[in-house]
This record gives C-alpha cells, structure tokens and sequence, in this order.
C-alpha cells in the first residue's frame, strides 16, 4: 500500500543537510542532520537508518547542486525522486521560468498548501529569509529573498575591524549596555522589523490583509515570537513538503 512505502527524506540547505525515514503517511523516528560541507559517499556509508531495501525510495530537495551527484550515485538514481517544479505538487504554478525555483521553497509551499487552505504565506529563515506565496487561487505566484539573520550578523563582523560575532538570542533590552548587546539587539529586533515590512507589503499589493503565515528554519522560533501574523512555526516543513511530494508522484508511477 502506498500509505506503507518507504522513504528517506533529504534536505539539503546551504548549511545543514537534514534527513529522516518515512513513510508517505507519517515520520519514522528523529531528523538527522549533518553541515553540508561534509555531505559525500563516506558521510552517506554512514547514515543511521537502514535503507538497504531497494524498494526505500530517496526524495530529496537541494539547493547546492554539487551534492546532488552523491545522492544519485551513492542511492542509484532508479531509486531517486529529485524535487522540481516538473513533479506533480497540488498547485498550479504561475511563474516565468518554474525550474529556477529553489527545491526547498517548492518543498515548504507544497507543505503549507495541505495544511491550511489558500492564499497561504510560508517564510522560511535560513542563509536567506525567503517567502512564498500561494494565492487564493491555490496557485504559486513568487516570493520575496532577503539576507538571513546570521548572514547578516557574520558579515558585521567580516568586515569590520571591532564588531565581534555574536551568538543569537532574544535581547534583553532594546538599548545595549555593551558592543554585544548593541548588535544583538539591531539584529534580532531589526530583524523582526524587516519580516514584519515585507508581510505588511505582500498583504497590500495582494489586497488581503488575513493570509496565514507559517514560518520554518533555523531561526523561525526566535523571529516569530512578536510576529502577530505568524500563525505557526512548523522546523519540519521542507520534510513534511518532500513526503507529501512523495505521495503524489509515487501514486502516480503506480498507476
């Protein structure tokens, strides 16, 4: 049954690949995560999952195209569904070129277009901030990319002579006692004044002012928290996009 088949779901972001066993109903067990930078054939050998069956079939999703052939010769690529917009997703795309839409933002909007009814918003906080929209037409339309917190933050401290990195946290206060806590509150507060600008432009020239928001990546919890128009924060929204992709696709090879 198609509820039964098994799969290993991969994300690969640009700084952490995560990957989980599934089956195109639910997850099996916990993520597992690796930086990207050591993803290769001896990484993969040494995976925690058993994944020798051929009938695990391998849904991935990348953005650093480089890796791509390790998934492909290491699995075989008979057993390999990469995600594209060519797949079948439950939305119509209305976009100029759809094969330049980065396989995690295909991957999130599928997600959030299953879990709650269109337009839907999903704002995804990684090395960039992206945010997609599904319109009320239940069709994808773009998105918006800004710099990512971290990003933002790392590139202060390379090129400047005296403002250090600095770990991310929620601020204590609005004014900084130090060099530290100025930055930290510039950036996370600063941050949330960014997120909260973009939504408030995409409600406008939409013409909606009540479109659910769900969040998702490494600093979805932190950003969020003040953010009223976010209803949700899901960190497993790009997997659970890739087993609902799965479902789609392997019903429709088996018919």
């Amino acid at each position: 049954m198609l509820e039964k088949q098994e799969l290993l779901l991969i994300d690969i972001s640009n700084s952490h690949t995560k990957m989980i066993k599934s089956t195109c109903s639910s997850f099996c067990g916990e993520v597992f995560s690796l930086p990207t930078r050591e993803l290769d054939l001896d990484a993969l050998k040494r995976l925690p999952f058993d994944i020798e069956k051929k009938e695990t079939r391998i849904i991935f999703s990348s953005v650093v195209p480089e890796k791509n052939k390790f998934i492909e010769d290491y699995f075989g690529i008979q057993r390999v569904l990469k995600v594209s917009s060519n797949l079948k997703l439950g939305f119509n795309i209305d976009y100029p070129h759809p094969e330049t839409i980065g396989a995690d933002r295909i991957a999130n909007v599928v997600a959030a277009s299953q879990f709650t009814e269109a337009p839907v918003i999903v704002v995804d906080f990684g090395t960039a901030v992206t945010f997609d929209i599904i319109s009320k037409k239940n069709c994808y339309i773009g998105g918006v990319i800004a710099p990512g917190l971290a990003s933002m933050t790392d590139y202060m401290a390379d090129r400047t002579a005296l403002l250090p990195k600095i770990d991310l946290h929620e601020p204590l206060s609005v004014i900084g006692k130090s060099t530290k806590e100025a930055m930290l509150s510039g950036a996370v507060i600063g941050y949330k004044g960014l997120v909260k600008g973009i939504l408030a432009s995409i409600f406008d020239e939409l013409g909606e002012g009540n479109i659910p928001v769900i969040a998702t990546g490494g600093y979805s919890k932190l950003i969020s928290s003040d953010i009223e128009e976010i209803i949700e924060v899901n960190e497993r929204l790009t997997l659970e996009g890739l087993r609902i992709i799965a479902a789609l696709n392997i019903q429709d090879e088996n018919r």
